[in-house]
């Protein structure tokens, strides 16, 4: 039952918090921070101890499960970080926002739903968590209200739904095609007698299926949603929805694939080089849209298209090493692009400003920010020591020992330019706000610090160092995760 407590609390806790009359703001934020600081504690407990449960049954060997492995674990891990992290953030940046209350209580419904996904132990499971968490999201990226909120939020309703609509009808035939336990097992669940010959059939289910979880991912061609929800939403829901709630289409895919299908019946197929493919084409795409972009937070959104899609390039190779590259690709993006969406916000927030030509010299009147900024950028690029260049050398490994042709050997080739174009939409900033040049004209009170408070920078700050930790011991990590 821990782990059902770990995923009704914060939803209950955080709802009840939001309806209580409070007497000021402090008292809400101290009751907020307290709320996520225990969900960690239960979630920590949960991971070490919490026994699997099931309940539910709705027929024969069909029920709701909740159980952690490695995976879920490290999802959780993730989920539980950038939620501490951004809650914290958003005590300040939601001053400027309205109806904060709100907000909170559909953010803490989110991680709930979130750490459901994390923990399901079969399909059916997980796809109720996984709509449960696009529901629960879709009024942060509406928050606003405005007629362009409204409009983004419906659209990244419809797609996600679409989306999770065409991964149940793989869930579907996993269930009929498989017997005994429907629980989630490393090399697949389906049943070979009942396969035999009908491969061709399940290969098209199942592609489609992938592409449905992976409009979640922003994986091309369900990718529109993606740059028109994040830079609407406020900038502590974009760090949440770049960072954490966009992978849950990355678990479900893992899920489908290495722990209900099993990677060797996909392996060597069409379904295989298509989706290798796709994942290619969105890496190169969301680099050169970055590229282009002079919106800072849709600069963003495109770059996180992009860097999705390195996981599920990663995953397309069904192999231990693919699999491993992909997983360290998802805890170093969860913090270098939810603290580069935080970043952002403080331009927002203290400077108003939203495009990339507003942030010139900004290097003096925020120092510390644009120090944040510029390491999660060396993460993203994949700069050592950073996370970023473990994960992609993982991949990359991967990629080049898997015998498959042509498929071996370009995959690195993207990756490469990918990193590239990161660098070209990334780095400019980071030099154009620390060193303007002498053309920039002075401004009175030039040298005022704008830095936000610590409720702001040690958030950005902690995730920093998680790029960083992920980096120095990823190859530790990674040997937790073989077919």
């Amino acid at each position: 039952m821990l782990i059902l407590f770990m995923i009704l609390f914060p939803i209950i806790a955080g709802i009840a918090a939001s309806l209580m009359r409070l007497p000021d703001a402090r008292s809400r934020h101290m009751l907020y921070g307290a709320i996520v600081l225990v969900t960690d504690v239960l979630g920590v407990l949960a991971i070490c101890m919490g026994s699997p449960v099931s309940f539910l049954e709705f027929f024969e060997g069909v029920s709701l499960r909740f159980a952690f492995d490695n995976t879920g674990a490290l999802f959780a891990v993730c989920v539980m970080f950038l939620y501490t992290c951004v809650v914290f953030y958003a005590f300040e940046y939601m001053q400027m926002e309205e109806r904060e209350e709100v907000f909170f209580a559909f953010l803490f419904v989110s991680l709930g739903a979130m750490l459901g996904v994390c923990s399901s132990g079969n399909l059916l499971t997980l796809y109720f968590c996984f709509e449960a968490a696009t529901l629960s999201s879709v009024e942060l990226v509406l928050h606003e209200q405005t007629d362009a909120a409204v409009s983004a939020g419906l659209k990244y309703l419809f797609y996600s739904i679409g989306g999770a609509l065409m991964g149940l009808l793989a869930v579907f035939f996993v269930y009929f095609f498989s017997s005994g336990s429907r629980d989630f097992s490393m090399g697949g669940i389906l049943d070979p007698s009942l396969c035999a010959g009908h491969e061709k059939l399940l290969l098209a289910i199942f592609f489609i299926g992938i592409v449905g979880f992976g409009t979640k991912a922003g994986m091309y061609p369900m990718h529109g949603w993606l740059p028109t929800a994040h830079p609407i939403a406020p900038a502590p829901a974009s760090s949440l929805l770049s960072g954490i709630i966009a992978k849950a289409g990355i678990l479900a895919v893992i899920r489908l694939v290495f722990y209900s299908i099993g990677a060797d019946f996909i392996r060597g197929t069409w379904v295989q080089n298509v989706w290798t493919c796709l994942a290619m084409l969105t890496v190169f795409m969301g680099s050169m849209m970055a590229y282009r972009e002079k919106v800072t937070k849709k600069r963003l959104a495109y770059s996180t298209i992009s860097q999705l899609s390195y996981i599920m390039l990663g995953l397309s190779m069904c192999s231990s090493g693919g699999l491993q590259g992909g997983l360290l690709h998802v805890c170093q993006h969860m913090a270098s692009k939810g603290c580069l969406f935080l970043c952002a916000g403080v331009f927002i927030y203290k400077l108003g400003s939203h495009h990339v030509g507003e942030l010139r010299g900004i290097g003096k009147k925020m120092p510390i920010t644009l120090w944040c900024f510029t390491i999660a950028s060396l993460s993203l690029v994949g700069i050592p020591p950073m996370g970023g260049f473990t994960s992609k050398w993982h991949l990359a490994m991967a990629s080049v020992g898997s015998g498959r042709g042509l498929f071996a050997y370009l995959p690195p080739v993207i990756l490469l330019i990918s990193a590239l174009l990161t660098a070209g939409y990334l780095f400019p900033i980071v030099v154009d706000g620390f060193f303007p040049g002498k053309d920039l004209p002075e401004q009175e009170g030039a040298e005022k610090s704008l830095e936000p408070s610590a409720l702001m920078l040690v958030p950005m700050a902690c995730l920093c160092v998680f790029a960083l930790a992920v980096g120095l011991f990823g190859s530790a990590i990674a040997g937790w995760f073989h077919l």
